[in-house]
């Protein structure tokens, strides 16, 4: 008897656990997801990955998984994804094999709310139609200027036959990748990876160029925000022409911004300062130790910025290789008025990317100007600063072109890399007050 009643509780047992593992197997797998705003449908690719406590939602840049959850949960066929280093979260209800239900997205002092849905992915027949090859770097001249002065973008694009990854680059970064695969003779290309959802249409068009045309919806601008609503801004056009770099260049067309020039230090010669409390209240500030005879990169920046997200995860590799030989890099970091006091965010962006680096909160958005006033035409998220070993500074470099930038992002690398390195070669400078002390030991 104790024998039978000892295999009914494994049988049972056994079978709890098998309905647990089936529930997880009933959400795991690859799914193409949909937002839903404003008549604007887009899609992306969402992968559902683990189980149980490993559960975990996939999202991609392009053709390359890019993002990860924070947290993941299965239970009684709800799913929640959290993504909190964007404040993130989708919530949806798996009925009939396919998942309903609603994404909130906090971003810069505003949030908006979408309509989730998402069906197992179907790998689709291959395309009859020919599909033009555009990959490449396009030139995006602007009919207006953008808010920020700019005349021109980049289209950067990848391509695997019918499929297309492509990326808006302006001077404050890029879009993220934007894909999707050719029919009826255009692509419609879309982006979710957590932040920045998007969608645009690319037509090639029989001149040569291509026709993208954007679905914009406009965010409100924050307070004290360069510009404002009556502003105009080329950036939120809903139609762009694109033209082969070579061809742009030929025509005499505005070319884009250079990253090196946009922002600049307004005096060279004096010592770049910031003053700002860390995560435990404490103020940090350009004199303290472990900055003190270092090459320094200060990067302005926010957790509410995609861009932002795309510098840090390079900022911590950069952090890896070049602590040791003298490198200190400092976030400046500007949060919105409502996460100040928790730094919610924040928090779980240093967790999430593994930062290791010092990171202080400047202030909100709003008030970037007064707490950097030492950088002129300072209008972009991120702004990188390069300090020397005496405390000046070197170069500024505008925005981050992440992995979907492509070649720029191999530029970006190699700038990056290349002048820490110089800087890093400069041996520090001995001030004249410490020479005195140094002379006297040397006389002992």
């Amino acid at each position: 008897m104790k024998a039978i009643l000892k295999a009914s509780v494994s049988a049972a047992l056994l079978l709890t656990g098998n309905a647990a593992l089936a529930a997880d197997a009933g959400i795991s797998g690859q799914w193409d997801a949909v937002l839903s705003r404003n008549g604007a449908d887009i899609p992306f690719r969402l992968d559902i990955t683990g189980e149980g406590a490993g559960l975990k939602g996939v999202f991609y840049d392009g053709f390359k998984p890019y993002e990860a959850t924070t947290h993941a949960s299965f239970q009684n066929g709800n799913l929640v994804l959290d993504l909190e280093h964007y404040l993130t979260t989708i919530n949806a209800k798996l009925e009939g094999g396919q998942l309903n239900g609603s994404v909130l997205a906090q971003g810069r002092e505003s949030s908006a709310q979408y309509t989730f849905r998402a069906t197992r992915h179907v790998d689709a027949p291959a395309s009859a139609a020919a599909a033009p090859q555009i990959a490449g770097t396009w030139i995006i001249p602007l009919s207006t200027p953008s808010s920020k002065g700019e005349k021109a973008f980049r289209f950067v694009v990848q391509q695997r036959g019918a499929e297309v990854a492509g990326a808006i680059l302006r001077i404050d970064g890029d879009t993220g990748s934007y894909s999707g695969a050719f029919k009826d003779g255009r692509w419609v290309l879309s982006h979710f990876d957590g932040g920045r959802p998007g969608v645009i249409q690319v037509t090639p068009k029989s001149d040569g160029t291509l026709e993208i045309r954007q679905q914009v919806d406009r965010p409100a601008k924050a307070s004290g925000e360069y510009g404002n609503d009556s502003t105009p801004d080329g950036r939120y056009a809903n139609s762009l022409t694109a033209y082969r770099a070579d061809v742009a260049a030929a025509k005499g067309l505005p070319q884009p911004e250079d990253f090196l020039t946009h922002t600049t230090a307004s005096n060279p010669d004096e010592t770049f300062k910031f003053s700002f409390p860390d995560a435990d209240g404490r103020l940090v500030t350009q004199d303290d130790p472990r900055f003190k005879g270092k090459v320094v990169v200060a990067v302005v920046t926010g957790t509410w910025c995609p861009n932002c997200h795309d510098e840090a995860q390079y900022l911590v590799q950069l952090d890896k290789t070049y602590r040791d030989q003298g490198l200190a890099i400092v976030a400046l970091n500007f949060e919105e008025p409502d996460q100040q006091d928790t730094l919610k965010r924040q928090k779980a962006f240093i967790k999430q990317y593994g930062v290791k680096y010092t990171y202080l909160t400047a202030g909100s958005p709003a008030q970037m100007w007064e707490k950097v006033p030492q950088l002129n035409h300072l209008d972009t998220w991120p702004a990188t600063v390069f300090i020397g070993r005496d405390g000046k500074v070197k170069a500024v470099h505008s925005g981050f072109a992440s992995p979907a930038s492509g070649e720029f992002h191999a530029q970006l690398q190699q700038e990056f890399t290349s002048r820490i390195e110089h800087l890093l070669s400069q041996k520090p400078v001995v001030a004249a007050s410490e020479q005195p002390t140094k002379a006297l030991a040397l006389n002992r």
